[in-house]
């Protein structure tokens, strides 16, 4: 079979006019988007860029889940271990990045595989961004003196006057994100001085829907990891206890006393959790558990927004098993056999 693959077809003018394949491997958290991923980067030639935002920042390893270094050095990553704990990194400046990853990747003649659980930084690399306001520290630093005064539902509450759709969309406990919604929001309202015209007496819902400069040079296959549903939280689980036991809360201790709380990857789940162990608000204990609820929940979120995602091929396993990478290199092998784009690597 995989020397079939080599042959390219005989290809008709408008199949050799077909843009470049993009593979986009997505789905929940602890789904197995890696192991996908790297399956069909070895099949095929390929290249991942990572579509994780917490995966971005460098030093944060344990909580994060991250290809290993021999994983890393086999195939190429990109956007991985690149962010400063102390930066942020919006859903726009990611698309920027992984637009120029993409196109570099194909000028190499490689196979790009997007892969991650980030829905908002995979929507925005496909469909673009709102053209929405400027980013207002003062603003941000307001918020952020209530949130540490009043809490996370606080801020929620405000966003949900302001922008119920988008408060639907934006957990609580996703504190970058809910400070940017209230951000556009107010913004767009002329509450603050950089509102332009463009924005006025818009939320942030009425802006995504506006014109987006979509991904252009490119056709995308999406795949979808989507395993069952108590199997995935018997995994999700697993996975939390597993950081747990490896030196996820000693991994926070260090970052915590290197860079402060306001690293921005300390929010994230399982660092949350282990931080409040720090501090002494729970126990062990209590903050796995906690931590696998949390992730439990963010699966079921991811699940509910990935679709809405268009034309997913999707997969009913994890991404780890056999059956289903057979799937998913099928799908891939499939559309680059219908345009002759790549060939197979032979193995």
């Amino acid at each position: 079979m995989e020397r079939a693959l080599t042959l390219p077809k005989a290809r008709s003018s408008q199949e050799v006019e077909r843009e470049p394949l993009v593979v986009v491997v997505l789905g929940p958290t602890a789904s197995g988007k890696t192991a996908l991923a790297l399956a069909i980067a070895r099949r095929f030639a390929g290249e991942i860029i990572n579509c994780d935002s917490v995966a971005m920042y460098r030093e944060f390893e344990i909580g994060t889940a991250k290809p290993s270094a021999a994983e890393r050095a086999e195939i190429p990553h990109h956007l991985l271990d690149c962010v400063d704990p102390l930066a942020d990194v919006s859903a726009g400046e990611y698309a920027r990045q992984a637009r120029q990853v993409l196109r570099e990747v194909e000028q190499r003649q490689r196979l790009p595989i997007v892969s991650g659980g980030a829905g908002l930084y995979l929507r925005a690399l496909v469909d673009g961004l709102f053209p929405g306001p400027q980013r207002s520290e003062e603003l941000r630093n307001k918020l952020r003196s209530r949130l540490e005064k009043h809490g996370t539902e606080h801020l929620h509450r405000v966003l949900r006057r302001l922008d119920a759709s988008a408060a639907s969309r934006i957990h609580a406990n996703d504190v970058p994100k809910v400070i940017r919604a209230i951000e556009v929001c107010l913004a767009s309202r002329g509450t603050f001085p950089r509102a332009s015209p463009l924005t006025s007496r818009r939320n942030m819902t009425e802006l995504w829907q506006q014109g987006r400069e979509a991904l252009q040079g490119f056709r995308i296959l999406r795949l979808g990891l989507n395993p069952e549903r108590d199997a995935l939280y018997a995994r999700v689980n697993q996975r939390a206890t597993k950081m747990f036991d490896e030196g996820l809360i000693a991994e926070t201790e260090r970052l915590l006393a290197k860079y402060g709380e306001h690293a921005r990857p300390l929010a994230a789940l399982g660092y949350k959790q282990a931080l409040q162990f720090l501090r002494g608000e729970v126990d062990r204990e209590a903050a796995l558990a906690a931590a696998q609820q949390a992730h439990r929940n963010y699966a079921k979120r991811q699940m509910t927004w990935f679709r809405q995602e268009p034309d997913v091929h999707w997969l009913a396993g994890f991404g780890d098993d056999t059956a289903i990478q057979g799937g998913g290199l099928a799908a891939v092998a499939g559309d680059i056999g219908d345009c002759g784009q790549l060939p197979a690597k032979t193995v």
